[in-house]
């Protein structure tokens, strides 16, 4: 079992297969993406291997995100790839919905069992202004096709802004009243490149936590393969209401996941100073070598990620990593 010097274990693997996105979002690519490395992401075989080798050091869950991961043309072998490893319980997809209404049901059919879809508006001018890209109508078309047709783990991401959508969430509240989706409000994190944009547009999600609570809303029991978010439901609504303050007092204290970059570097934290290279070890079956590598690097992880002290590490933005 992975476990760090603080007692923390790791269930749950962040695999990126790739730093491209479509959109422009203005807490991340505002200038659109910007190719800034030789793009020799992972290929399957390589994933193929990194999803053993976690596997077999307990990891039960693996997440693919990117960049936009549905820009792969692969990503539904990449899906299954990761479905038929031996101990992988469940495989998820963070998208930004571009492909949604095309895709869902090739990669459902592929083994995807949970979705989390990046919408930081439910006002299509918003979202356009915050995206660049006029897609919410059809991207919250894909979700109700995908709950029409009973897949039911679907989560929505939503950044906070000040600005731009921390005005209206009863919106937010209000859509999951009679669906079946768990929507997350996650506080805008500094990177390297949004300095000025997250000190103007930065807002605590306490007092969303208090408003929860009190108006009926109770915390749900968490797992130990679950993110970060703290999950909050309510009799008379069928979604759930979930934040993510990594801001927060303790926020680290119940880490429990890792993340590989698309170019195949493990980050032990989303703000660490740097990846750190597996490359190597993906290039034979040999699971043992790439275990032993995995676990003294495990060493090196840190309690916290200081991002109250304003470190960022080496995460330029947050499409690097995609979370």
């Amino acid at each position: 079992m992975l476990q760090d010097n603080f007692g923390r274990r790791f269930y749950y693997l962040r695999l990126s297969i790739t730093d491209v996105c479509n959109f422009r979002c203005n807490y991340c690519l505002p200038d659109g993406y910007q190719c800034d490395n030789d793009r020799d992401f992972l290929k399957l075989a390589e994933i193929k291997r990194i999803a053993t080798g976690f596997a077999s050091l307990g990891t039960e869950k693996i997440r693919i995100t990117g960049g936009e991961p549905s820009l792969r043309k692969d990503l539904a072998e990449i899906i299954q790839a990761c479905k038929q490893t031996d101990g992988i319980k469940t495989v998820a997809l963070t998208s930004n919905g571009y492909k949604l209404e095309q895709q869902l049901p090739i990669w459902t059919d592929a083994g995807l069992d949970a979705l989390n879809i990046s919408i930081d508006s439910l006002d299509p001018r918003q979202f356009n202004a915050i995206t660049g890209k006029d897609k919410l109508d059809t991207i919250l078309s894909g979700i109700d096709n995908g709950l029409a047709a009973g897949f039911n783990n679907i989560k929505i991401n939503t950044v906070l802004m000040r600005e731009h959508n921390a005005h209206d969430l009863n919106t937010f509240f209000n859509y999951v009243k009679d669906k079946p989706v768990s929507l997350r409000f996650i506080e805008l994190m500094q990177t390297g490149d949004n300095k000025e944009f997250y000190q103007q547009q930065h807002v605590s999600g306490q007092h969303i936590k208090n408003q929860l609570l009190a108006n009926g809303w109770l915390p749900t029991i968490r797992n130990k393969t679950a993110g970060p978010a703290i999950v909050y439901a309510h009799p008379n609504y069928q979604g759930t209401i979930g934040l993510i303050m990594p801001y927060a007092k303790d926020f680290c204290n119940t880490c429990n996941r890792l993340r590989i970059s698309s170019l195949g570097k493990l980050h032990l934290c989303l703000f660490a100073d740097a990846g750190l290279s597996l490359r190597e070890q993906l290039q034979t079956d040999d699971v043992a070598a790439l275990q032993r590598r995995i676990t003294s690097l495990l060493d090196d992880k840190q309690a916290t990620h200081f991002l109250k002290d304003g470190f960022t590490g080496a995460t330029k933005h947050l499409s690097m990593l995609g979370g």
